[in-house]
């Protein structure tokens, strides 16, 4: 499987409603993955996500990861070069 090179972080089984990195609140939203595949990139817009209201950190959980790992293998076989997909579509 392949494994996520983005700034966002697998969501942890110790939720809490303040952000580790600066204290701010946690709150359900939506982010922008981005994929470097060493060809091209994948884009995924409208991923669910727990984001920090303060520094916009933001986590996602395993489902959403298991998604986001079958859109990118797809993009992979395609040899995409440029890939922009809203996850709410897929």
């Amino acid at each position: 499987m392949t494994s996520l090179s983005t700034q966002h972080s697998a969501l942890s089984t110790q939720k809490t409603s303040h952000c580790p990195l600066c204290g701010g609140d946690k709150t359900s939203g939506k982010t922008t993955m981005t994929v470097e595949l060493g060809y091209g990139i994948v884009v995924i817009r409208d991923v669910p996500a727990t984001v920090c209201t303060l520094c916009g950190a933001d986590w996602i959980d395993d489902a959403i990861a298991g998604k986001i790992e079958n859109i990118v293998e797809e993009a992979r076989k395609k040899h995409s070069q440029m890939e922009v997909i809203s996850l709410k579509a897929s």
